[in-house]
């Protein structure tokens, strides 16, 4: 079992940067492959970047990809998503996702999900 809680998220002009956190609890998070989702107003949820259980492999939405960059530290039990240069697209609410296997990008492949946290930006 792991449970996520997700901060960093706020207001931010058009071309800044936010840092969002995921703290897990449990003692399997460095087993879980880990994701970030985002779901703005009218929209689904759509996949963000995604972070292997060692934190040596990636992957990112075209959308992201040289703006945005995950983390993880599992000593600390926390996944990182660095946004910069961010655009008002960008808007939307900010989930992380942990998943059992690594390169999972269907929302339906994670297992467990935070409450997520409100990214605005405005141009």
């Amino acid at each position: 079992q792991v449970q996520l809680v997700e901060s960093g998220g706020g207001l931010v002009q058009a071309g800044g940067s936010l840092r969002l956190s995921c703290a897990a609890s449990g003692r399997t998070f460095s087993s879980y492959s880990m994701g970030w989702f985002r779901q703005a107003p009218g929209k689904e949820r759509e996949f963000v970047a995604h972070i292997s259980w060692s934190g040596g492999s990636t992957r990112y939405a075209d959308s992201v990809k040289g703006r945005f960059t995950i983390s993880r530290d599992n000593a600390k039990k926390t996944v990182y998503l660095q946004m910069n240069n961010l655009k008002p697209d960008d808007t939307a609410v900010y989930y992380c996702a942990a998943a059992g296997a690594f390169g999972v990008t269907e929302s339906r492949g994670y297992s467990y999900w935070g409450q997520g946290t409100q990214v605005t930006v405005s141009s």
